[in-house]
Order: C-alpha cells, then structure tokens, then sequence
C-alpha cells in the first residue's frame, strides 16, 4: 500500500529530476503571547548544519495553481491549514541556492500566510520560532538593539575599505538608507535591504566567497537553510508596511481581544514600542474595533473589556491600518 509519506518522497524525488522545477516556498506567520514567529522546518543533509528552513516544495503535475501548490505542501509538511495567503516575490536570481540538493531549483515561488499558531505536526520536524532569533537587529521594543554595535562599526569599515570615492559615498548611502547611518534614519520596513548589505558586506555566515568576515551567530542571528532568510526578511518586511493600510493584523488574533493584546501584537510585528494611548485613540478614530459585552476572566490584575474587529471599516475606509507612533524612547 502506497503511503502519504512515499508518495511526498515520489513527488519530491521526480520534481529534483527536472532542472526547470519550480518551488514553493512557505512564511507563515503567527503572533502568540506578544511574539511574532514564523513556521519553520527541519532541512536535511545542510553541510553547513543550517537546518531551519521555511515550509517548501517543488510544483508537481498534480497542483493546478501555485497556491494550491503551496497549500498541499505545508499541510503534509506542518499539518497546518492556510487560511490568508498573498504571493509575496518570485526568487530567480542566478546564483540562487535552490531547495534540493544538487542545486536544480533556479526559481521559487513564495507566499505570506498569517495565522493563528497550533501545535504544528507532519513528515518534517516544524516548529514555531521567534523571527527575531533570525534577524535579531529588526527588533527595537526594547529600544535600540545590542546587536547592531558590531554590525554598524564592521558596517562603517565595510564602507571606508573602498578605495573609489564614488563607491564609497555609495557604500555610505546606502548605509544611512538601511541603517540610518551617516546622517540617514531607521525605516522599520527596510528589512530586505538590511539584510542584503549584510549579505554582500559578507558578514553574515550565508555569504559564503564575500570579502567580509562574518559575525558571531549572536550578533547576526541564526542562519537558515537555502536563501529562506533572505525570504524571511521579505515578508516582514511585507508585512510591516502592510498593516499600515490594511487590517491583516486581525487575522493573527482570536476572534475577541483586548486593546492591549491588539497593540502587542502590532508592536511584535513592527519591532516598535508604540505610545499606549496614541496607539488607543488611532484605533477609535480608525474604527477598526468595537466592544463585545464579555471582560476578561483572569484571576489577577483588573478585568479588560474584550474587542472585536468591525469588518465594516473595509468598506467605510480605503486604508484601514495603523500609522505607528513609536514610544519617546526610540524615536
């Protein structure tokens, strides 16, 4: 009898065979307990022992479309069910790694997905991991990160090394627009082109061949398998500008919430800590939520009122989302 299982390993086996495959790759997204994570996979057979990956595989005969595609993956994978999902970029750089192991993948497909976290299960070791642990100078909650000391001053060197003054002033641009170096400021949605510096400043351990000289694990964060980091960083990235004009963020949370497990969870995803009643009184003049006539059951602390999202806002505004107001501390 044929098994779930062989028949993955089949559809994988055949879509290696085929140079031209193409891959579906997986960020998915969840928000628990005020922290943003992301679903993530055990990948095998990494000489570097990089083994988290993000939910992937190839496109075979039998997906009618690539979401459908993606769908079926992630679930035999993760056993976790999609709900919202958006194409997010098509990767298809030359020199890409690609997700097999003789490097035939030259294109990958990948998609955002928010959801609500469960217990994950299936054929691949998945687990939820804090985003953060992979990009861990994007998190400014507790204001300005330790991690970006070293980045910044290898980061300056980086830029001084050039001995074209053209490519210098370039280098030193491009490092106010990313890190708010030389005179420039922090962008929260710039996390792509952060991590794109790193990589070509070669301080990063997936720049393998580039000049620099990588940063401890710690300051840089953990690596991923393939270039799934470098598709982690466009998600969030994604992410963080999308929720200033559309109400995704409510797909992250149950369906009743207090103000206070709202704005957590706005701020885990911004890498902001926000000014409490600014962000209150955006929220009552945005009209994204309304009162329900239940209060918290908790034991201790005062009971809150639960909300719920007014899907009606979709309708009444052309932007719904949240304009951030970071706390005194890191403005």
């Amino acid at each position: 009898m044929t098994t779930a299982d062989d028949t993955l390993r089949a559809e994988a086996g055949a879509a290696l065979a085929n140079p031209s495959a193409v891959g579906l790759v997986a960020v998915i997204v969840a928000a628990t307990d005020g922290e943003p994570r992301a679903l993530t996979v055990q990948v095998p057979g990494q000489a570097t022992g990089r083994g988290d990956g993000l939910p992937y595989g190839p496109l075979v005969p039998e997906h009618p479309t690539l979401e459908r595609g993606l769908r079926a993956w992630v679930e035999r994978q993760t056993h976790q069910r999609l709900g919202y999902v958006e194409q997010l970029y098509t990767f298809g750089d030359r020199d890409r790694q690609g997700e097999d192991s003789a490097g035939l993948h030259s294109l990958s497909v990948a998609y955002l997905a928010l959801v609500r976290e469960m217990r994950p299960a299936g054929l691949a070791e998945a687990s939820w991991r804090n985003w953060y642990s992979y990009l861990p100078w994007e998190d400014w909650r507790a204001g300005r990160p330790e991690a970006l000391a070293e980045i910044e001053r290898k980061l300056l060197a980086w830029a001084e090394e050039a001995v074209d003054p053209k490519l210098r002033r370039r280098r030193e641009d491009r490092l106010g627009l990313t890190f708010g170096l030389c005179g420039g400021a922090w962008n929260e949605e710039r996390v792509l082109e952060r991590y794109e510096l790193l990589f070509e400043a070669g301080l990063i351990p997936e720049a393998q061949g580039q000049p620099g000289e990588a940063c401890n694990a710690e300051v840089t964060g953990q690596p991923m398998a393939f270039d799934h980091r470098r598709v982690l960083a466009t998600a969030i990235g994604r992410l963080r500008g999308k929720i200033k004009y559309r109400p995704v963020v409510f797909e992250l949370l149950p369906p009743t919430f207090t103000l206070f497990q709202l704005q957590r969870t706005v701020e885990a995803l911004s890498g902001t800590e926000l000014h409490k009643q600014n962000f209150r009184r955006l929220v009552a003049q945005q009209g994204l939520v309304e009162e329900t006539e239940n209060l918290t059951s908790g034991t201790t602390g005062r009971p809150a009122r639960l909300m719920r999202f007014r899907r009606e806002v979709l309708l009444e505004r052309p932007a719904p989302g949240f304009r951030l107001t970071p706390s005194r501390r890191q403005s």
